[in-house]
């Protein structure tokens, strides 16, 4: 490498000719002159440099390139504080757009998570009234309690008032007290006089949250049919759960800004969205007709000893459900201790054999074909044969009787409407069976209907038809048998069973109803059943002072081999009043009893009676 060492007085570097300003420079002979001596000090790019010796000049840079670079020495500190500027520059421009762009929303919702805490504010629940204006639920303001267990200061002061306000375990308490996180619920829906006691002792860490709860005036009257509800107010059962969405409303929100200790800010972040209450509805519901017949059924069910039973009233014209229960029942407020089969309307959720009630149906049926007549006579033998079963009546006569249908249905003989059955025919039989809305949903505004189980026309065997004949050989939910027989009494229209009457002041129209059979028809089966309770099987259902119309029913229980039981019936009485312009219907079924069908006449007669009171309804003799 050839070095050339050249040098202007006033610093600047040649360009490879000799400068004519120099007082001591370069001569262009190509050698440096001494005469001067070095001035490096002086110049501003060797002061850079931090070098006061010659510059070394590399001439294998590329032809044409006036840059000149120092061999082995260090990077100028100008371009090094630049490059370490521009290095943390980038850095932080990746940064920023990382939490502002890529990252935003997830870090904006850590932060709220922190800094925020919302709450809901539970729109009021719908009240449900009776039809007569009385409260049946209604909901009321409660609180939550919780706590922020970072803010106690003594655990055994804290731990005794909770359980002395919200009666939770003391042992639950305590582990909650002494958990992490800076809110735990303690006990939700507590009464507000038991929160307001408890907030008067300002314990620190011991937090309260608005809530509604559902509260009921008449006690668990109609605990079935009403239902209950969730702790965030949502309809679990009955009708509270048919109506949720009516009942319900809209949840508002409130949202505060809270400090690292878990109390709010004064004047911090605060947003409120208002709740919009549920509807009230009205039902058809009367709680007194309710009450009487909860009363009876208890007690029909605990003379009996049956499992359980169920009554339900109505209004033949209209569908209207005037009261409806089973037996056994639960409290609404004490679910801990309820069984799951008490919270069934099982009138409306299970299906049993109807027994004799089913025979009203087949007169019906034979009426209004015209096959026979209240007065049409049949030889009824003792017994006869069903498929491989062998059929006899509840007298367990031993010879053959003449008798019309009106007898039979005073006797309620198996045998006989066996006969029937055979006049109609199978295939005129299946589709009444078909008319009655028998095996199909009944309409009823209530969740959970079983529609049971009955046989299509292709399904029916040897023994089918005269199984069906006296009520056996198919499961139907008393709900549906209602409905039919309820067409009866209302001159072959069946109408539509419901709960919900109004809301806001408006009537639902439920529809003019289907029709079953012809008026004449229906007119002649109430004439058959009042001959029932007037002189039959079901003397006992009369009421005195109405002409009434009835029908007992009397089914054996099926076994799981395919058989029945010994001593073990569905007990069940149907009947309306006044017979000839009804405006009450009442049904009722014992399961499980050890004896017949009078088992039912008796809460029958005691329900009927004081639902015609009640409404005030005339009496016919």
């Amino acid at each position: 490498m050839t070095n050339d060492y050249r040098r202007g007085s006033d610093g600047d570097h040649g360009s490879g000719r000799p400068s004519s300003r120099g007082r001591s420079g370069y001569q262009g002979t190509g050698r440096p002159s001494y005469n001067a001596g070095p001035s490096y000090g002086n110049d501003p790019a060797s002061r850079l440099r931090g070098s006061g010796g010659p510059r070394v000049r590399n001439t294998g840079a590329r032809k044409g390139s006036s840059s000149e670079w120092v061999t082995g020495a260090p990077l100028p500190r100008r371009d090094v504080v630049m490059g370490c500027i521009g290095v943390g520059l980038a850095a932080g421009v990746f940064r920023l757009a990382e939490y502002q762009i890529v990252n935003a929303d997830k870090l904006r919702e850590r932060a709220d998570a922190r800094r925020l805490l919302s709450q809901t504010l539970y729109a009021k629940r719908g009240t449900i009234y009776d039809r007569n204006g009385n409260v049946l639920t209604s909901s009321v303001e409660c609180r939550n309690v919780a706590v922020n267990p970072q803010l106690v200061e003594d655990v055994d002061k804290t731990v005794s008032a909770l359980v002395k306000a919200t009666g939770i375990d003391k042992k639950t308490c305590r582990k909650l007290v002494l958990s992490d996180g800076s809110w735990v619920y303690i006990k939700r829906q507590v009464d507000e006089d038991d929160a307001a006691a408890l907030e008067k002792k300002n314990l620190p860490g011991v937090l309260f949250e608005q809530a509604m709860k559902r509260v009921y005036p008449y006690g668990n009257l109609a605990s079935q049919l009403l239902g209950v509800v969730n702790v965030d107010n949502a309809g679990l059962t009955g009708l509270e759960k048919q109506y949720d969405e009516l009942l319900t409303g809209t949840n508002g929100s409130l949202v505060r800004e809270r400090a690292r200790d878990g109390g709010y800010i004064a004047g911090g972040a605060y947003k409120k969205v208002a709740a919009i209450d549920g509807v009230d509805i009205v039902t058809t519901i009367d709680v007194n007709i309710q009450r009487a017949a909860e009363d009876a059924l208890a007690e029909a069910v605990e003379k009996t000893k049956a499992k359980n039973g169920s009554a339900l009233v109505t209004d033949p014209t209209t569908g209207e459900i005037l009261a409806a229960c089973s037996y056994p029942t639960y409290d609404q407020t004490n679910l801990e201790n309820a069984k799951t089969e008490d919270m069934n309307l099982r009138l409306v959720t299970d299906a049993y054999e109807p027994g004799s009630v089913f025979k009203t149906l087949v007169a019906g049926a034979g009426f209004d074909l015209g096959v026979v007549r209240p007065s049409t006579s049949f030889e009824v033998p003792a017994s006869i044969k069903v498929g491989d079963d062998t059929v006899t009546d509840a007298d367990k006569r031993d010879y053959t009787m003449t008798m019309d249908v009106r007898e039979m249905m005073r006797r309620s003989s198996n045998v006989g409407f066996v006969l029937v059955g055979r006049k109609i025919g199978a295939d005129d039989f299946a589709t009444y069976v078909d008319k009655w809305g028998i095996g199909h949903s009944s309409g009823v505004d209530f969740p959970g209907e079983s529609l049971g189980i009955v046989k299509e026309r292709d399904q029916y065997d040897g023994a089918t038809l005269g199984a069906m004949s006296f009520g056996q050989a198919l499961s139907v939910s008393p709900i549906e048998v209602a409905r039919a027989v309820g067409g009866i009494a209302n001159g072959g229209v069946m109408m539509t069973p419901h709960f919900y009457k109004s809301s806001k002041g408006d009537e639902k129209d439920w529809g003019e109803g289907d029709r079953a059979i012809s008026e004449e028809a229906a007119s002649q089966v109430t004439s058959c059943m009042q001959t029932v309770v007037a002189e039959g099987t079901g003397v006992g259902g009369a009421v005195d002072g109405y002409d009434v119309a009835g029908k007992t029913g009397t089914a054996e229980r099926a076994d799981e081999n395919g058989g029945y039981l010994k001593e073990n019936y569905m007990s069940s009485f149907m009947g309306f009043a006044p017979a000839q312009s009804p405006k009450v219907l009442c049904y009722i079924t014992l399961d499980g009893t050890p004896s017949g069908s009078d088992a039912a006449a008796v809460p029958f007669q005691s329900i009927m009676a004081s639902a015609l009171d009640v409404l005030g309804v005339p009496r016919t003799k």
